[in-house]
């Protein structure tokens, strides 16, 4: 399960992607389409889509996986295969929503459940809330980590998602930013304490192997608030349309598949 799969002489590997692309409040349509692309840069890698977390026969033999979703909330059986195939060796790249689950609609704002324990702690996090979208420096603190390396600090127009980590000293920081202030429409609404600093991307060593979550990339289409409104009034692709962003994604697949510089 440790990306690498199978070769013939000097022809390059057969790699098997998992890509989990679903869930609710983006364009989960778009961010498929645009990680398939990315996948397909590579010949050897072939990949299998699902929208959740269930099949985990295909999940258990794949060779890496990659994950874009938003309150898409597995099974305790599929959260604890996912922990194994990661201890086993298993790299995943996860992104943006994909520790997110959200309860709308009460009367005390979006209530974030800790409905998926051994997730949050695979992930190394959890999704608590975020403010509006607007502009936020992105500090790169990891210069010499190749997934990083070479990126300036930038600034970029996203979801700034605020997290809870339970073990922060096993994570390992690549981004940050510096953000004080209230997330309105959360229950969980006042982040004015504490020194600010907010991990957006991190490594999570987990056995054998290990995490890269990237909080970065919300997107957003004209359908996406279904049913809680017919129509969203603005196309979000935020990070996306940084190169950055794009880089980023791009050394996020080869160390997936196995890289290490």
């Amino acid at each position: 399960m440790v990306a690498g799969g199978r070769s013939d002489g000097d022809r390059p590997a057969r790699v098997d992607a998992c890509l989990i692309a679903g869930g609710l409040y983006h364009d989960i349509d778009y961010a498929r389409r645009e990680l398939l692309d990315l996948l397909a840069e590579h010949d050897q890698v072939r990949v299998t889509v699902r929208d959740d977390w269930e099949d985990t026969a295909t999940l258990g033999a794949a060779d890496l996986v990659v994950a874009y979703t938003c309150d898409v909330r597995p099974s305790n059986a599929a959260q604890d295969s996912l922990r194994a195939w990661v201890e086993a060796g298993g790299r995943l790249v996860a992104l943006h929503g994909t520790n997110s689950a959200l309860d709308v609609g009460g009367p005390d704002g979006v209530v974030i459940p800790r409905c998926f324990p051994t997730l949050a702690d695979t992930l190394g996090g959890q999704f608590v809330a975020h403010p509006p979208i607007e502009p936020f420096e992105v500090n790169n603190v990891a210069p010499d980590n190749w997934l990083v390396a070479g990126i300036d600090d930038f600034e970029t127009t996203d979801e700034l998602y605020l997290m809870e980590h339970a073990e922060s000293a096993a994570l390992t920081p690549l981004l940050t930013t510096t953000w004080h202030g209230t997330a309105d429409g959360f229950q969980e609404s006042d982040w004015t304490s504490g020194d600010g600093e907010r991990l957006l991307s991190y490594l999570r060593p987990l056995g054998q192997g290990a995490v890269l979550y990237n909080a970065l990339g919300h997107c957003r289409g004209h359908h996406d608030m279904w049913p809680h409104k017919d129509w969203w009034p603005t196309i979000e692709r935020c990070s996306w349309e940084l190169p950055q962003y794009r880089e980023m994604l791009r050394r996020a697949v080869r160390w997936a598949m196995g890289a290490d510089s």
